[in-house]
């Protein structure tokens, strides 16, 4: 197979020998791909800045027996502010953290690499840390959404009837549940009707209404919890960037 070109995002990478990386990429289509970038950790590496986790860029890549070869790497967008602000880092962390559990390998997304996309430039100009908050709160919702587990919160995920705030919401069933079937759905933590109306506005915003939008900060902080709680229930995989952030937010 002849060699082909491939826009991709860089989610992270892992070293290989004395100076090879192997990057884990979600390409322009959604789908997950491991490549090898050779002598990368050298001082000297053309590849050297242009393929640091949160950078964009166009690669030209060679097939291999069980990975990918990248020949050539041009920068689309480095997203440089993620890296050089600690805030902006620990919040892009989580979406590409996030991003590394959820894109799969053959399998196209195509929704998956804008909202990334979108989520990153959010971030790189949020005013404010709890405008970054709100970001990564909408990625984390609108990122389940897309992965099978759109929230319901029109209604009770059980039997239908109208859902008042102050429901609980089921994370195994993805929804709001009455006081009646809220016993027999699982963890139910509750949630108030502000939280609920922010989490519906979330799924339908762009990310930058998001990034600039005044936001209630007790209904974010109900959201984020829950949405932590709901990815962890959700993802096989444990998200440590995901922890570390909320931890550090004191959420």
């Amino acid at each position: 197979m002849p060699a082909y070109a491939l826009r991709a995002l860089v989610l992270r990478k892992t070293k290989l020998g004395e100076a090879d990386q192997i990057l884990h990429l979600l390409a322009a289509d959604g789908r997950s791909v491991r490549a090898v970038a050779k002598g990368m950790r050298k001082p000297t590496s053309r590849f050297a800045g242009r393929l640091e986790p949160g950078s964009v860029a166009d690669l030209m890549l060679n097939p291999g027996r069980s990975l990918e070869v990248i020949s050539d790497a041009r920068s689309v967008d480095l997203h440089p502010a993620l890296r050089d602000d600690y805030d902006r880092s620990t919040a892009a962390s989580v979406v590409l953290d996030v991003l590394d559990k959820v894109a799969v390998e053959g399998q196209a997304e195509e929704r998956l690499f804008g909202l990334a996309d979108a989520t990153l430039t959010a971030l790189e100009h949020a005013p404010a840390e709890e405008n970054m908050r709100a970001v990564v709160t909408a990625f984390l919702v609108k990122a389940m959404a897309m992965h099978g587990y759109r929230p319901h919160l029109d209604s009770c995920v059980s039997c239908a009837c109208a859902a008042d705030g102050g429901s609980g919401f089921s994370l195994e069933a993805g929804g709001l549940v009455c006081p009646a079937c809220g016993t027999a759905s699982g963890p139910a933590p509750r949630l108030s009707a502000g939280a609920r109306d922010l989490l519906g506005w979330l799924l339908g915003a762009t990310m930058a209404e998001v990034a600039s939008a005044q936001i209630p900060a007790r209904s974010l902080a109900e959201c984020f919890a829950l949405l932590r709680a709901f990815v962890a229930y959700h993802l096989p995989a444990r998200l440590k960037a995901l922890e570390f952030y909320a931890n550090g937010s004191g959420s």
